[in-house]
């Protein structure tokens, strides 16, 4: 029960009881147009290595990148070093672009996403305001509206 109270916690959820949690939509649903746009360039920027970055959120809406020391960016892959930010629980998941022409998760995107936060973004080439996709900490696909 203890774990189940973290999780929730985590996610932004304590209050909530297990039925509301089962309708609730996801916790976050839009993201600030400046933030895509750095999203964008900062993909660009990185060609043909992969971008990568922690998302910050206030309320519903993702409002900033965060660059991350320690960040190692290649070709096929990109280390976040999770464990160098500060603890803020503002911070809600990870972006990164795939230098590929698909924005699937791979396993360890996949890996990734369940371990830190519960929204997260991957940008293909060519980068573009229609080239990017969210997902959940499952891996499942989710709809930001564009503010």
């Amino acid at each position: 029960m203890i774990l189940v109270g973290f999780i929730d916690w985590l996610l932004g959820r304590e209050d909530e009881t297990p039925n509301q949690r089962q309708r609730s939509e996801h916790p976050v649903q839009k993201i600030e147009k400046e933030v895509l746009e750095t999203i964008i360039e900062s993909a660009k920027a990185a060609h043909p290595n992969e971008f990568a970055g922690a998302l910050r959120a206030e309320g519903d809406t993702i409002t900033a990148v965060l660059l991350v020391p320690g960040t190692v960016q290649g070709a096929r892959h990109a280390v976040i070093r999770m464990n160098r930010l500060p603890v803020d629980r503002s911070v809600v998941g990870v972006v990164h672009s795939h230098p590929s022409k698909s924005a699937r998760p791979s396993k360890e995107d996949l890996q990734l996403f369940g371990k830190h936060g519960h929204t997260h973004i991957i940008i293909h080439h060519p980068y573009t305001e229609t080239t990017w996709r969210t997902w959940n900490h499952r891996g499942e696909p989710v709809h930001l509206d564009v503010v």
